[in-house]
């Protein structure tokens, strides 16, 4: 469900980018104010571009939100507080320490 839901994310998103770069521009930003002739010309056109926008834009938004839910839902709250104390263990019983070598007498030659 997760994965079908993030395809159809991902199409959404697309969609929606293609569907802004189509639309008029209407700001005149640093002079490039949107020419006279185009693509899909007319007040019709410019209707459909802004209701296909809204309809992907709350797709994507509605997308989103339950994409966050489900990731929600598999998270596992793990808290230091929620854990037990630490008990501290005695420690292990080291080796006998082998018996210190005493020199040798000195060998006469």
């Amino acid at each position: 469900m997760e994965n079908v839901l993030l395809v159809i994310h991902l199409l959404l998103a697309i969609g929606l980018v293609g569907v802004i770069l189509l639309q008029k521009s209407e700001g005149g930003v640093l002079g490039m104010g949107g020419g006279g002739g185009g693509f899909m010309t007319g007040r019709s056109a410019g209707n459909l571009l802004t209701r296909t926008t809204a309809i992907l834009a709350t797709g994507f938004i509605l997308t989103s939100l339950a994409l966050a839910l489900i990731a929600n839902g598999k998270r596992v709250d793990r808290s230091i507080m929620d854990q037990p104390a630490a008990t501290q263990e005695a420690p292990a019983a080291s080796p006998a320490p082998a018996k210190p070598v005493e020199p040798s007498a000195p060998v006469a030659r």
